[in-house]
């Protein structure tokens, strides 16, 4: 169910390594300066705390959705399980904008070139195995 009112505007998931000081650092300054309240996984993150229930709480409380797919998005479970449960908010009427940085949308959406070498190492991970069919389907989404 979606609160009445959001704590966030924008949830902005995106790999790190590939845009956090770049793209993303200049996008989070546009927005603020704009009054746009984000919130991205290394803003205010409780270090000690149980960060993944951080993140599903951020999700839970943000209006739309900004996922920024990189090279190495694919590669990392983390940005694969928020994709999923950014995309059960699509299904309640949430958006959710993609932008392709450095990457082509085919292969986000086939995941061929870098998408499928990261998803040939999750399906020989005995602990990424049972989520790979769910991943593929919010990246086809």
């Amino acid at each position: 169910q979606a609160p009445a009112t959001y704590r966030y505007d924008v949830f902005i998931s995106f790999r790190g390594e590939d845009t956090r000081k770049g793209f993303l650092s200049h996008l989070q300054v546009a927005l603020r300066q704009n009054q746009i309240q984000t919130f991205r996984d290394d803003d205010g993150m409780d270090k000690g705390g149980l960060i993944w229930d951080e993140l599903l709480h951020a999700i839970r409380n943000s209006n739309l959705f900004l996922v920024i797919f990189s090279e190495n998005y694919a590669s990392s479970r983390w940005c694969l399980k928020e994709l999923v449960e950014i995309m059960e908010r699509k299904n309640n009427k949430n958006v959710v904008i993609p932008v392709f940085y450095g990457i082509e949308p085919t292969h986000v959406r086939k995941q061929s070139g870098s998408y499928r070498r990261a998803f040939d190492k999750h399906e020989r991970s005995s602990e990424d195995r049972c989520h790979v069919q769910q991943w593929r389907t919010a990246l086809t989404q």
